[in-house]
């Protein structure tokens, strides 16, 4: 379940998930990047960061994603329950103050960043009965952020992502810096600094999943290069190394080989588990 956040957050957070999962057998979970970065609190069940036949390596029940430059790879050996802040691409950056590139493919103990803030937040939403309970819990906690923030200039950014996701991420650097009237060297730092990948980068990530959203319900005899090429790859070659460098995979075992559990988050068939 997807729900926007209070209309005063709606800059800075794209939405909550809510998401559950009753498999028990040992599932490989794929995390690739959307462009955004997240908060991810577990219930029942931690996942786990590496495993192999002798050891797990869990993850802290809740943590904190920066920006992925390709692919993660989590694992689940029961069922959980997983509730997720979804920022908007530069808005870890202004609700915290930190640097985005400090974060870029890390996962962080929610701990390290809010200190017991995080551990009151993690239980009282596992004591929320539901939904709206959980929700009003994460609004109030985002708001006092808010509220102790000091101002940041992001038009530049702003301008700068509208234009990007506008384009649907076919664009040159060239015509971004002609766009704000700022120098490719400044729109680099600043986009390093706000969002945590360059804006070429950045323009990949929002071009591979407007490709997944074109693919989005269609059949099994759909025509991948096609819609490849109206995605703005130049033909089948370039979109199989441009997804593979994203998800580990291509398309047709996205297609036929996965669940999609998110935009972002799929679950891989026992075949690709090890």
């Amino acid at each position: 379940m997807q729900v926007l956040p209070s209309k005063e957050l709606a800059p800075y957070i794209k939405h909550y998930l809510f998401l559950e999962n009753t498999d028990r057998a040992i599932q490989k979970l794929r995390l690739f990047s959307d462009g955004n970065t997240g908060i991810v609190f577990s219930f029942q069940n931690r996942l786990i960061s590496g495993i192999n036949k002798e050891t797990k390596e869990y993850l802290p029940s809740s943590f904190l994603y920066g920006q992925l430059d390709g692919f993660k790879d989590i694992y689940s050996d029961h069922e959980f329950t997983l509730v997720i802040v979804v920022f908007q691409p530069n808005g870890m950056n202004q609700l915290l103050q930190i640097p985005a590139y400090e974060f870029q493919n890390s996962i962080l103990n929610l701990e390290d960043i809010f200190d017991q803030k995080g551990l009151d937040l993690q239980e009282k939403l596992s004591e929320g009965v539901n939904y709206g309970q959980k929700i009003e819990l994460l609004n109030h906690f985002f708001k006092t952020l808010l509220d102790k923030k000091t101002f940041s200039n992001q038009l530049i950014i702003n301008t700068s992502l509208d234009f990007i996701l506008a384009h649907k991420g076919y664009f040159s650097l060239k015509q971004l810096a002609g766009y704000t009237n700022y120098t490719e060297r400044h729109l680099e730092r600043k986009f390093k600094e706000c969002v945590g990948l360059s804006p070429k980068k950045f323009g990949s990530v929002v071009r591979l999943h407007h490709f997944l959203k074109l693919l989005k319900d269609k059949t099994s005899d759909v025509n991948l290069t096609s819609i490849g090429y109206d995605a703005g790859f130049s033909d089948q070659s370039h979109l199989i190394k441009e997804f593979k460098k994203h998800t580990g995979i291509t398309p047709r075992e996205y297609l036929y080989s996965t669940k999609k559990l998110t935009n972002n988050l799929i679950k891989t068939s026992s075949s690709l588990v090890f």
